[in-house]
């Protein structure tokens, strides 16, 4: 990766020799590399065994978890926060495992409307819960940067899975908790 990048930075002509270029290869790809390291995981890695018993039946949320990510059309990031919900059914996901699940997802190349639905559809799985609803608000640096940069725009995605999305009571309750 280190010889890609510096072929990239030639290909702008930049000279690599350049006493503030000469490392910058190396640390593109150390950066890359962290950035994407959604790659490296997986979700039962990632959750490790964090699945407790309880006879909660209520709705938990876990609201403005921080996210970062790189649009795979342009590699440029996208910066926003998740907003979590799930209705348990026997288990309950370790607090910081459902921020845990966001970022595996966020740390790989995505656009928005796919990484709302990986992040349901693994609380789905993993917890069995009888529904799930994900919000995603972002700001898209392809958006900001370049083409039609747009300063503040921001991108809200939704996926709404069992009762969030059968049962309307449950999804009023969702949005009214993120106001």
């Amino acid at each position: 990766m280190k010889e890609h990048f510096a072929r990239i930075i030639e290909g702008i002509g930049e000279d690599l020799t350049r006493p503030g270029l000469v490392d910058t290869p190396k640390r593109a790809a150390k950066a890359f590399q962290f950035l994407t390291k959604g790659y490296e995981q997986d979700l039962e890695e990632v959750v490790n065994g964090a699945l407790f018993p309880s006879d909660s039946s209520e709705m938990i949320m876990v609201k403005d978890i921080e996210l970062y990510s790189l649009c795979e059309h342009h590699l440029l990031p996208f910066i926003g926060k998740a907003h979590v919900a799930y209705i348990p059914t026997g288990h309950v996901l370790g607090l910081s495992k459902v921020a845990r699940i966001v970022d595996m997802f966020a740390r790989r190349l995505q656009i928005q409307e796919q990484l709302t639905v990986q992040i349901a559809e693994s609380i789905q799985n993993i917890t069995g819960a009888s529904g799930v609803g994900v919000i995603i608000e972002a700001q898209h640096m392809c958006m900001m940067m370049r083409g039609v940069e747009k300063q503040n725009s921001v991108m809200k995605t939704s996926a709404m899975l069992g009762t969030f999305r059968s049962n309307q009571a449950t999804r009023t309750e969702f949005l009214s908790l993120l106001r």
